[in-house]
């Protein structure tokens, strides 16, 4: 039996982690394996490149970003997901491949063939078989960052750098609508929460 792997996307303070686990939960009570994973991280290897990436030297450049990025992806991938994947679990990632295609990319600035390629030999063949993006506007990301007792790295970037981030997330939508699910995350919890089931279960439902 193959599992099914979905992946979380969204700009900052968007609710993944919260929708993570309350799509987890929902899974559980109907007999599935869940396993949740957030990126970067999700080994041993990876949760000190988590560190440096989130609250290292402001001297971490672009380049550098990229490819700590997806050495952490490179051990979760071949040490955790393609395992669980194999016995039959749903995995729920926080943040995969399109957060760097986005984030280092257009983000920060990098060529999207060099973004691509150094993606494409972290992951080899294992690709989301569903993206749940969740979208805010980014006032309410700036309201919801304003609120939480620190920052890193990357929620201190300013304005300019998530405009192009989300409108980065709104092209990858537009050129992967069949994988990539936009949710607008603004609405209320329930309404939101019910969405992203209506979204899962369909998609279980067809890979059966």
């Amino acid at each position: 039996m193959s599992g099914f792997f979905i992946t979380f996307e969204g700009t900052e303070g968007c609710g993944k982690s919260t929708h993570i686990k309350k799509l987890a939960a929902r899974l559980e009570t109907e007999g599935h394996t869940v396993r949740t994973l957030r990126e970067p991280g999700g080994t041993d290897c990876g949760e000190p490149i988590r560190k440096l990436l989130k609250h290292g030297p402001d001297s971490v450049t672009a380049e550098t970003e990229l490819l700590l990025m997806n050495a952490s992806r490179a051990q979760l991938v071949r040490e955790v997901i393609r395992p669980a994947l194999k016995s039959g679990e749903i995995i729920l990632c926080d943040r995969f491949y399109d957060s760097t295609t986005v984030y280092q990319g257009i983000g920060r600035g990098l060529a999207a063939e060099d973004v691509q390629r150094v993606i494409d030999f972290a992951v080899g063949d294992t690709r989301p078989h569903l993206t749940l993006l969740l979208q805010i506007p980014l006032e309410t990301s700036e309201e919801r960052l304003a609120r939480r007792m620190g920052t890193d790295r990357f929620e201190q970037a300013d304005r300019t750098f998530f405009e192009r981030v989300e409108r980065g997330y709104r092209s990858l939508a537009q050129k992967y609508p069949d994988r990539i699910h936009s949710i607008n995350a603004d609405l209320s919890m329930n309404t939101v929460e019910t969405k992203i089931w209506e979204i899962v279960s369909n998609a279980l439902n067809r890979s059966e």
